[in-house]
């Protein structure tokens, strides 16, 4: 196990009826800026239980920003960050899912790079987001009210800013950006379509792998946590299609979803997270969910980079799909190849796309993609950054033929 150090400081509140909370979380005399989406925490009344816990008790004034798009704009969130300015905000609550909290994220660390005008400077924000927010000093604060269980943002200190004018998807992030606390209610996910419950589940599953899937240093508490994410993320993923209403299934969907990506199973190991960058350029050039760009690319990925995964891939079989081998009677290509397909099983139950053809591109998508990672800097991939444009490229040809 490599050396590492670990911090977390944010606060979770898991539970039914949770929103109640909010009268002792946020500051009494905060000017609080809640943050949402595209309307669904007003149409199922999650916005209006966050006001009505806001006004219990204390002198708090409350604006609002929605429209958060589902890839966040760079654009939208500079207009939120004016209007941080605008009204001296100094709390913001974010109520959504991962890109309203990444996009939250953003305008706390960006707003007070003004002009002369008090506008944030379109310039400044972009040069913090291209150097992935390192050298922002100081932050508005943050809470969150999860409603998407998938992206685990909501305790962590990262995310991801969508910039369509220069085609980039790029991620970023900052100790300040850690949420003061984020509120988990299970029921708020029983209103969501089922579309974006298995892309949160694959969202999840996802950033398991890509902390998990290198090869061992030995570290036994990180891979034995890791492989027991994956195992409950197949197996509730699979229930919650068959019975959606079980409020037990969305609990340990939400809480993995957050385990997934809060720090802990990736300490002190190797990451790899050319499937994200991959698929960061997909969504950006074709508008494909997150979630359904990274299925798209793992298991090509795991098939090209088989030899230099080998030891645990072969790991993931045994211990997560219960590929035994013990007789020899199978060869390693064979059990790996077998875990994939189980892997691409998996997605397919839940609806998910795995090749480029599933969403309606072919072989003429890849070149665009690789001229995006050359002009975005993402040539040295993987935990040996020895995924570069040519690995990249056959990469996603497997995933034009498969």
């Amino acid at each position: 196990m490599n050396n590492f150090q670990y911090y977390n400081p944010v606060r979770i509140v898991f539970g039914e009826g949770q929103i109640k909370q909010l009268a002792d979380l946020v500051p009494a005399k905060a000017r609080v800026l809640i943050t949402y989406g595209g309307g669904s925490a007003k149409r199922t009344g999650t916005l209006d239980e966050v006001k009505t816990a806001l006004d219990n008790g204390g002198e708090r004034q409350i604006f609002e920003f929605g429209g958060i798009e589902p890839n966040p704009e760079f654009t939208t969130l500079l207009k939120a960050a004016d209007m941080v300015n605008e009204q001296n905000i100094d709390f913001i609550l974010a109520v959504g899912g991962g890109s309203v909290i990444d996009g939250s994220k953003f305008v706390a660390l960006v707003s007070h790079l003004k002009e002369e005008d008090g506008t944030v400077s379109r310039e400044q924000a972009w040069d913090a987001l291209t150097s992935y927010t390192k050298n922002i000093d100081s932050a508005v604060d943050l809470g969150a009210v999860l409603t998407i269980p998938a992206t685990g943002s909501e305790m962590n200190s990262g995310g991801v800013i969508n910039y369509s004018e220069r085609q980039a998807k790029l991620p970023f992030g900052n100790p300040l950006a850690y949420p003061k606390f984020s509120i988990l209610d299970p029921t708020k996910t029983l209103t969501l379509p089922e579309r974006q419950v298995m892309n949160g589940v694959a969202d999840a599953f996802v950033h398991v792998m890509e902390q998990y899937l290198t090869y061992p240093v030995n570290a036994k508490v990180q891979d034995a946590f890791a492989e027991s994410l994956l195992k409950i993320l197949i197996t509730e993923g699979k229930a919650v299609k068959e019975n959606p209403e079980d409020l037990e299934v969305r609990k340990n969907i939400m809480w993995t979803a957050t385990m997934a990506l809060n720090g802990l199973i990736g300490t002190g190991v190797p990451q790899d997270w050319t499937t994200h960058i991959i698929g960061h350029e997909l969504t950006s050039l074709h508008s494909i969910d997150h979630a359904r760009t990274l299925t798209i690319v793992l298991p090509s990925l795991m098939r090209e980079l088989k030899d230099s995964k080998k030891d645990k891939l072969l790991q993931y079989a045994r211990n997560v799909w219960n590929i035994n081998n013990d007789d020899k009677q199978l060869s390693d290509d064979d059990v790996i190849e077998t875990a994939i397909a189980y892997t691409e099983d998996f997605f397919k139950a839940l609806d998910l796309p795995i090749n480029l053809a599933d969403a309606d591109l072919d072989e003429s998508a890849i070149e665009p993609i690789i001229k995006q990672l050359k002009a975005h800097g993402m040539t040295t991939l993987g935990e040996h950054k020895a995924n570069d444009l040519e690995v990249s490229r056959r990469i996603l040809q497997r995933a034009a033929q498969a």
